[in-house]
């Protein structure tokens, strides 16, 4: 994917610099979604569209798994932590 790529995320991401535990790459759109590990209840409220180089500039480690295919997601409980890529079980 392209640096200007639009992904989604959280404020909890951009702004509280929470580390990102889940990545999901959505089938049906092919768009990217990054996720700490943060609950919320109104994702309209908390939602963010940035650059996919905004995301990496975060968190590097989020390359790791720049090859996985749309239909899956990746998961870790912290950035010391390897990813476990998945399928996602509604695509």
């Amino acid at each position: 994917e392209s640096e200007n790529t639009a992904v989604f995320t959280t404020k909890f991401v951009t702004s509280d610099h929470k580390e990102i535990t889940l990545i999901k790459h959505n089938k049906d759109d092919n768009t990217w979604e990054f996720f700490s590990n943060d609950t919320y209840y109104d994702y309209e409220k908390i939602a963010r569209i940035v650059s996919l180089k905004e995301i990496i500039d975060i968190d590097k480690g989020v390359l790791d798994v720049a090859d996985m295919k749309p239909g899956f997601y990746a998961h870790r409980k912290s950035k010391k932590d390897s990813w476990t890529i998945e399928k996602l079980e509604d695509q």
